[in-house]
């Protein structure tokens, strides 16, 4: 086992864990909604220390039910988890096209088009065709712009 699936392991334990126990230990079982939420929790206490409070603002919408509220909530969470994966899925696929990109650029004789095939720039053309994509020819592995052809020679159009 790799040291990724160990963690990985590890990590789904913990989290099955963090949901088992609370059931099983039964925890909340003295109170008559065990499992209600901070806005509970903090309106009742506030209501024990100031019982004439009226709270300032009054929700837009009072779900019917405490199920269909349970439900709108863990839609809002799927929602913003799908939101932030599908960020998290384009940074990284940005960040492995970027690396491909260099990859493929640092690659000595890596004609555009061939997809990295071994071989596959001599089914495409001469050897000229091979130089030029490379850079070669153009002088870019010599130091960009002179007019040194392969091997360093100079051309018969730089006038040496």
């Amino acid at each position: 086992m790799t040291r990724n699936a160990k963690i990985n392991t590890l990590l789904l334990l913990a989290v099955a864990a963090l949901a088992v126990l609370p059931l099983a230990l039964g925890l909340g079982d003295h109170k008559e909604e065990p499992f209600a939420g901070a806005d509970g929790e903090a309106e009742t206490a506030i209501t024990e220390i100031e019982p004439d409070y009226e709270p300032w603002f009054s929700p837009l919408y009072e779900p019917p039910s405490g199920e269909i509220e349970s439900g709108l909530f863990a839609l809002q969470a799927a929602i913003g988890a799908g939101v932030l994966a599908y960020y998290f899925g384009v940074r990284r696929g940005r960040r492995q096209g970027a690396d491909r990109a260099r990859r493929h650029q640092e690659t000595p004789g890596a004609v555009s088009g061939t997809g990295g095939i071994p071989g596959a720039e001599t089914a495409r053309g001469s050897g000229a065709e091979t130089a030029r994509g490379s850079g070669e020819a153009s002088g870019e592995a010599s130091g960009g712009g002179s007019a040194t052809g392969p091997g360093g020679a100079a051309s018969p159009t730089s006038g040496a």
